[in-house]
């Protein structure tokens, strides 16, 4: 399940519709049938059709939804939808027998701590409900928003994208201290722990980097169950082009598993402990791996 909201902006994030705690809105040009009627409907005339298709003047659109509810032809889709606590409760028990015994429900983002209150009420009927809940998160919010929500998780995946504060800085738009400081409070808790790295080209995808978070995993005594090295890959491509935005990464290749192997055995080398490390994705030669 996807929270709407970030504070972070990373340059290669896979989902920039969960960014803006707005809900905002994208064309899918296949569904068009250049009707203009979502240009007519808009009250701020934010809406124009081009030769190019739909476009969007962001500086005057209000987010209001009357060009998506004026579309005949499915064409302007909603980017999110106001849900409240009960009603997802109510539909997600509903796969409780899908889920199985080992599975359950995860809160992903967008960044779910900037709605710790809600997703922790949630977190606890889901439990209650006896369905597995686990929290996908960057960390990067007050530790009261990560407290709320460890009573009712049983799983925490965990985001390391960089050790170096001006790095990470520059990549994400924000530090990186309070990130290693919550998880850190996790691990001392006993807090079930996936560390994940994502592996960026040009931005993560270096042994220094690698080596950097192994390094800290290993001096903060960091307990993790496994520790995944997750393999860029470009499927967000489309997903940026409806959404009108440029990606800085939509020419950037997939990783090589020679590389991937390398930065796995680098980070074992480094974190110097038995454990689990792995990669995780998709390489150039499209080969899988779990």
């Amino acid at each position: 399940m996807f929270f709407k909201g970030c504070p972070l902006h990373c340059r290669w994030c896979h989902n920039p519709e969960s960014i803006p705690s707005a809900f905002g809105k994208e064309w899918i040009k296949q569904n068009c049938i250049a009707c203009g009627a979502c240009a007519e409907h808009c009250p701020e005339g934010a809406v124009r059709l081009s030769d190019q298709g739909v476009e969007v003047d962001p500086e005057r659109c209000l987010e209001c939804g009357t060009c998506v509810e004026g579309c005949p032809a499915d064409a302007m889709k909603p980017l999110g939808k106001e849900r409240s606590v009960e009603s997802l409760h109510k539909e997600l028990v509903r796969d409780k027998a899908y889920f199985g015994a080992e599975g359950g429900v995860t809160f992903s983002g967008g960044e779910v701590l900037m709605q710790a209150d809600e997703a922790a009420r949630l977190a606890a009927l889901l439990k209650g409900s006896g369905i597995g809940v686990a929290i996908d998160t960057a960390g990067f919010a007050p530790w009261d928003a990560v407290a709320k929500l460890v009573p009712h998780s049983d799983l925490f995946l965990y985001d390391m994208k960089l050790d170096d504060e001006e790095r990470h800085r520059a990549f994400t738009g924000a530090p990186n201290a309070l990130i290693k400081e919550n998880l850190v409070r996790l691990s001392d808790l006993g807090m079930r722990l996936w560390i994940r790295t994502p592996v960026i080209p040009g931005a993560t995808d270096d042994i220094d980097n690698i080596t950097a978070i192994a390094a800290f995993l290993r001096d903060r005594d960091i307990k993790f169950e496994r520790w995944e090295l997750c393999a860029f890959n470009n499927l967000a491509k489309d997903k940026y082009a409806r959404l009108g935005l440029d990606w800085p990464f939509r020419d950037a290749p997939l990783m090589k598993k020679a590389a991937l192997d390398a930065f796995v055995a680098a980070a074992a080398a480094s974190y110097g402990k038995p454990a689990k490390i792995l990669w995780t994705g998709m390489t150039q030669r499209e080969e899988h791996h779990e």
